[in-house]
């Protein structure tokens, strides 16, 4: 049995041995971390809401569940009726359920909205909070390993859970060649020039005062004994960070800042879509909406001050 599951719902929950079942097989199926802690929360939910038989999951508890949360932004909605959608199709495969309840409910789209990005001067502010592009030799493994983390996420337009989970193995840092596999969402795997010299050279260092020539790039434990540093960990630090900086900036607003400076320098739609893999440029193109916004606002900005020096 799930732990998790068994301490939030009990153990004469009837759906308790199932849903830990589920669990177990999305594991052996290689899901990330991430996306097993968020089916298990969302699927604790909606067991707290149903607390029938497995063979009870019908179109009506579903609906009446997502009534219940109707509340909640679209994105958390749908978020949470894709994990009951994963778990019934995972029933019917096992002859659980002899229908699938969710042919019956609609699909919830989330209206699409444009990426706040971090203004540059603000991510170096905060990267220079933790330490320099050129650290002092008394300077702590932990601490360049962190500048060296969150600016992989900058550099690359990465995730921050695909920072979290680099290996060495994915880097080649060969002259004039360097580039990094990044291991994104639903297994895929894209590969990203690493184009900044500077942060080439920084990354070199800190793999060089590290010793590491295999395995994870950024480890939880400062003797390198450790797995990868997991995102929760990377947030907490990141939230440090900003904090001593005197900056709000979210952890996923990197990757955003990064994607729109490569619209503004004019690059394609597609070769941004591919360096963040995103699965339609439709996600990309957003980014070019929020380029407009900005100019638009700059625009209006100037007239204000024209009009000001006029009176």
């Amino acid at each position: 049995m799930d732990p998790i599951v068994t301490e939030r719902l009990g153990l004469e929950h009837p759906l308790i041995r199932h849903l830990s079942d589920f669990l177990t097989d999305l594991a052996n199926a290689d899901a990330s971390v991430n996306t097993i802690r968020g089916y298990r929360g969302d699927l604790i939910a909606f067991a707290a809401h149903h607390g029938g038989e497995i063979g009870e999951l019908t179109a009506a508890p579903v609906r009446a569940y997502l009534s219940e949360i109707a509340g909640l932004a679209a994105s958390s909605r749908k978020r949470k009726r894709a994990a009951v959608a994963s778990f019934c199709k995972w029933a019917i495969r096992h002859n659980l359920l002899d229908a699938n309840p969710m042919d019956r409910i609609d699909t919830i789209r989330p209206a699409k909205t444009l990426h706040r990005p971090a203004a540059a001067a603000d991510v170096t502010k905060v990267l220079n909070a933790i330490c320099s592009r050129r650290p002092r030799k008394d300077l702590p493994l932990d601490r360049l390993r962190d500048r060296v983390l969150f600016e992989t996420a900058y550099v690359c337009g990465a995730r921050a859970a695909e920072a979290c989970g680099l290996y060495v193995e994915d880097l080649d840092l060969r002259l004039d060649d360097e580039h990094a596999r990044i291991h994104g969402k639903g297994g895929s795997v894209r590969t990203v020039l690493l184009d900044d010299r500077g942060y080439v050279i920084l990354l070199k260092l800190y793999l060089a005062q590290a010793g590491y020539t295999h395995g994870p790039v950024f480890r939880a434990s400062i003797n390198g004994n450790g797995g990868p540093l997991s995102y929760d960990a990377a947030h907490h630090r990141w939230t440090r960070y900003c904090t001593a900086a005197g900056v709000d900036i979210d952890i996923h607003q990197l990757r955003h800042a990064h994607a729109t400076e490569l619209i503004n320098a004019g690059v394609s739609i597609e070769a941004v879509r591919r360096r963040l893999g995103h699965a339609s440029t439709e996600t990309t193109q957003l980014y070019t909406l929020l380029d407009d916004k900005v100019a638009d606002a700059e625009i209006r900005a100037a007239r204000r001050q024209r009009n000001q020096a006029a009176r």
